[in-house]
């Protein structure tokens, strides 16, 4: 299984060649904990791990809360995280173990790898390389075909995946700009699984997290009582956190591990942090200098916002493979986030003065993620900075007010139940050619929305004036439904949109197409 180097097993001497020590105990500082206790103060987190690492060292070890809100269970340096987008950069890395190896190049047309793999414009297929499958600029709508992926748990496999890119009409010309995607992770950890002759998952646990020393972090099937001290989602209900997506005690593989699947703990982070920091000669040899460089150098600029300009004096922002990076107050910035439902996570390197540090939170910490990585990140770089953590909270609020404002969330309070007669004309199931078959039939009074791959997609159809939206029983962003009717040969259409115009780009209605295709059963 190991790979020989100079006669001896790469496996067998991961731990011994490649970890440096790594302080794991809570430690303090009365600056961190006033940091991190702001921030927990302020969003009402049900739990956190923090991470701080100065010229190399970890310096500051944190946790705090619980790993279910209620349970007693608190959160330790080894708990499971889901480490969502985070994940995106193990996935390069395990690209590039196979780049150093020989087994790919970067500059790979995708097909050479995966014959069946087609884009919607045939001159993209031919030419999308390896590398177009990182950069986030294949011409991909923000968000593309993200429905394939979740909510989860969803029955699209990475098959149905590289089948489905095909019927995904591009938002933007190829190698033109920035659109943050997630499927072509997916097909990246394919390519590796090809090239490197082993499922992803198998790859990942033997090309990165075994050499690394990386010992709970987890993908592809795995037990949860065995492994133990796993935090949970929460999202909060009248002003209490909830926890949510309660795991069964075998967790399964799932689709979308290339791109944001793999959960690690603080522990483990903290290593892979210092890893890019400060690698030691035999991490060096587990990844070369010039693949260490290739992916954490800019490859695809992405605008700057005016907040980032404004808060951290930023000139360019780029994104890597697999990393962002941009300048703040005259310091390179090299960082990723994570984004799932009720999972946040954020890594942040300063490399020229190997400091960094990494949290992550089981809530919904959107704004608590920005305001926390940005007072620690000013801690580096801006230590005078009077800005602390209800300053910038403060600001968020302003500007979100200021949004709601300008583009209000449509008022649905006087929603109803559509009835069977209301959607008459338009009942019946549909298909999308690449998520596949819905159905919108009349049950017990109502009539519901379901999705045949993806079960959390299920809802009722709403009325509201003259419109229909559909309302998720399991909280997911709403959206409306907008009925075609039939001309000459086409059939009635349906296409959706998101309720919230600014609502989580991964919930992708927009890119949807559904024709009729029979009636209901």
């Amino acid at each position: 299984m190991g790979q020989r180097r100079g006669g001896l097993r790469w496996g067998a001497l991961a731990l011994l060649l490649l970890v440096s020590p790594l302080v794991t105990a809570q430690t303090n500082d009365p600056a961190y904990d006033k940091i991190v206790d702001a921030t927990i103060a302020r969003y009402h987190l049900p739990g956190i791990a923090v991470g701080v690492i100065e010229n190399g060292q970890v310096v500051y070890v944190r946790t705090a809360g619980e790993t279910v809100a209620g349970s007693g269970h608190k959160i330790t340096p080894e708990t499971l995280f889901k480490i969502a987008s985070n994940s995106k950069a193990m996935t390069t890395a395990l690209l590039g173990r196979l780049v150093d190896q020989g087994k790919l190049r970067w500059d790979d047309p995708v097909t050479k790898y995966l014959p069946q793999f087609r884009m919607n414009d045939p001159w993209v297929t031919t030419n999308m390389r390896v590398a177009d499958l990182l950069t986030h600029s294949s011409g991909l709508p923000e968000g593309g075909g993200d429905l394939m992926l979740w909510p989860e748990p969803n029955h699209f496999t990475r098959a149905d995946i590289i089948h489905g890119l095909r019927f995904i009409k591009p938002g933007y010309s190829f190698r033109s700009q920035y659109q943050y995607d997630n499927l072509l992770y997916v097909v990246a950890g394919e390519v590796a699984a090809a090239a490197g002759g082993a499922p992803y998952e198998t790859l990942m646990h033997r090309e990165v997290f075994a050499p690394l020393g990386l010992s709970r972090c987890q993908v592809g099937t795995w037990n949860r009582d065995t492994v133990g001290n796993v935090a949970q989602p929460h999202r909060q209900v009248d002003g209490h956190n909830v926890a949510t997506g309660g795991n069964e005690a075998v967790i399964p593989a799932i689709t979308s591990a290339p791109a944001g699947g793999i959960r690690c703990d603080l522990t483990d982070m903290l290593s892979w942090a210092r890893n890019w920091l400060v690698p030691t000669p035999a991490q060096l040899t587990w990844l070369s200098s010039t693949q260490r460089q290739i992916l954490q150098a800019p490859h695809m600029l992405i605008p700057v916002s005016a907040q980032r300009r404004d808060w951290d004096h930023s000139h360019i922002m780029a994104y890597g493979y697999g990393w962002r990076m941009t300048d703040v107050d005259g310091q390179w910035n090299v960082w990723h986030t994570g984004t799932l439902n009720g999972m946040y996570s954020m890594l942040s390197l300063l490399p020229d003065r190997k400091n960094g540090f990494v949290f992550m939170i089981n809530g919904e910490a959107d704004d608590a993620r920005t305001v926390l990585g940005e007072v620690l990140t000013k801690h580096f770089t801006a230590p005078g900075d009077p800005r602390d953590v209800n300053w910038y909270a403060d600001a968020l609020e302003h500007t979100a007010k200021q949004h709601a404002e300008k583009s209000p969330t449509p008022d649905t309070s006087a929603q109803q139940p559509a009835t069977a007669k209301d959607l008459a004309t338009w009942t019946g199931t549909y298909r999308d050619p690449w998520f596949g078959v819905i159905s919108l039939c009349p049950r017990d009074g109502q009539v519901r929305f379901a999705a045949d791959k993806s079960p959390g997609l299920v809802g009722t159809v709403m009325r509201l004036g003259t419109r229909y939206l559909v309302h998720w029983d399991d909280g997911e962003l709403d959206a409306w439904l907008n009925f075609h009717a039939a001309q000459g040969r086409q059939p009635v259409t349906l296409r959706m949109a998101k309720l919230d115009p600014h609502g989580d780009f991964s919930s992708d209605y927009e890119d949807l197409d559904f024709q009729r295709v029979g009636g209901c059963h």
